[in-house]
């Protein structure tokens, strides 16, 4: 039976994270109502023109110089001319001749080790609108506030060779964008989206197959599942005799299961020209070493340096440097505690488990640092037990309290009171003859037993170690009389 390799390369469109659009002044916000965010010139009308906006190349120039490419220091716009609803000017502004970003790569991790899939090119344009399709009044609808926020596009070269490969490139994509800065790279928004372009071959053939892109995938999952499904929709129709056309076609994540939307153009079908309106970008050294100088701390920098400031495992290293957002959090509540390992425990533990719990996405986890690090510097004096602290964190963790004053208030401190202790112990001794008498005899299996119904009486008031010492001095007594 032959066997097949899957050939993948992405087309990975980020948005980036510029306060207006690249070539006006309208607001890239997300969420506006319809055609609020517009202009003449992001809706195409007729006599405007378009002037960069300087923050796109800057931001543009930061991913590439992180995704080690090389630079192309005089760069322009072309005109990619095709026509439909969404593409106001019946034209797209993008880059096909002198993209900015070109022969760069990055490292992923997979179950298989380490592999670098190489960048063939990182390019700016502007991005189309929305179409909003009401099936309800059997109409499209059409919203520009998208048209002219800035995208870069980011295509690999066919690289990878599994699902599992492509969500670990997107990953490390979304991941160096955020700790960039230059995108949010929500999904969900639309801030990041992928075309894959997929095609099979018998293992140890050295030519591709004829490849398809597969769009409207929202999702990693979606790009899994997309991925799986189109590599056995192929291998089909090669072992039926049958021809692979090359097309754009659409997935349906819901059906799982994709269907042909259009021929696959090439670049002559686009009929690119350089853009008239806009002038060649020039790009000094200067310009690129002031870039280089100012990008910050990329993820795999952060991990090396939590093992040894920090000395974090490598395990909890690579855990709090997945989000930058996290990271942040935890660097501030580790400096203000002074103690690193402890609060990387509580977010290891607590945050984390919370974050699952609640279903909340991990950039929106929102709580000062100053008041985790007085839980823990409480905890850390046995102000307060482990256990009360995580209830008090919870608090925390969804309101934002301030932890000294609620434990103050709701009476969880610990308090070094023996007169309390010992009437406990007697209460509950008294209550319990049976095991008291077996506790007396040395059987120390009951101590266990005690010790935990003063727990739950004092309700984390006492801590443990004075609760086992007051037990002690107390069979010590008995006995003696």
């Amino acid at each position: 039976m032959k066997q097949y390799e899957t050939v993948i390369g992405l087309e990975v469109h980020v948005e980036l994270a510029t306060k207006t659009k690249i070539f006006c002044g309208c607001s890239t916000e997300f969420g506006g109502a319809p055609n609020t965010h517009t202009c003449p010139v992001c809706t195409g009308m007729p006599g405007s023109l378009p002037v960069l906006n300087r923050k796109v190349v800057e931001f543009a120039l930061k991913a590439g110089i992180a995704a080690n490419c090389q630079i192309n220091q005089y760069c322009k716009f072309d005109r990619k001319n095709y026509f439909y609803p969404d593409n106001p000017q019946n034209y797209q502004i993008s880059q096909l001749y002198l993209p900015i970003c070109h022969d760069g790569w990055v490292e992923i991790e997979t179950s298989a080790g380490n592999k670098k899939v190489r960048i063939h090119e990182m390019h700016m344009e502007e991005d189309a609108g929305k179409l909003i399709h009401d099936e309800w009044e059997d109409c499209s609808l059409v919203d520009y506030n998208r048209s002219g926020v800035p995208l870069i596009e980011i295509v690999s070269e066919p690289d990878m060779r599994s699902s599992e490969e492509v969500i670990a490139y997107l990953e490390k994509l979304r991941c160096m964008m955020q700790y960039l800065g230059v995108s949010d790279c929500k999904l969900q928004e639309g801030s990041m989206r992928a075309d894959v372009n997929l095609s099979v071959r018998e293992v140890g053939s050295e030519s591709f197959g004829t490849r398809t892109e597969m769009k409207n995938l929202n999702s990693f999952k979606a790009i899994a599942r997309a991925i799986e499904g189109e590599r056995e929709r192929q291998i089909e129709l090669i072992e039926e005799g049958r021809t692979v056309i090359q097309e754009t076609r659409r997935w349906d994540d819901n059906k799982e299961s994709s269907h042909a939307m259009r021929s696959k153009e090439d670049a002559k079908d686009y009929r690119y020209f350089p853009d008239p309106d806009l002038p060649p970008i020039h790009i000094s050294d200067e310009w690129i070493q002031k870039i280089r100088e100012s990008q910050p701390e990329l993820r795999e920098e952060k991990q090396l340096r939590y093992q040894s400031e920090y000395e974090l495992s490598a395990y909890d290293a690579g855990i709090l440097t997945e989000s930058r957002h996290l990271s942040l959090l935890f660097e501030e509540v580790a400096k203000l505690c002074g103690n690193p390992k402890k609060a990387a425990n509580w977010f290891m533990g607590e945050v984390l488990r919370l974050t699952k719990d609640k279903g909340l996405d991990v950039e929106k986890v929102s709580f000062a640092p100053k008041h985790l690090s007085d839980l823990i510097s409480m905890v850390e004096k046995k102000e307060v037990s482990a256990q009360n602290a995580k209830k008090v964190f919870e608090k925390v963790f969804e309101e934002d309290i301030e932890p000294v004053v609620y434990i103050e208030e709701h009476g969880l401190k610990i308090v070094e009171d023996t007169g309390l202790l010992n009437d406990t112990l007697q209460k509950i001794m008294d209550e319990n003859p049976g095991p008291l008498e077996e506790l007396l005899g040395g059987k120390e299996k009951v101590f266990g037993f005690f010790v935990g119904k003063m727990m739950r009486e004092l309700k984390g008031k006492a801590s443990p170690d004075a609760v086992r010492e007051a037990l002690v001095k107390e069979v010590e007594r008995r006995k003696n009389l």
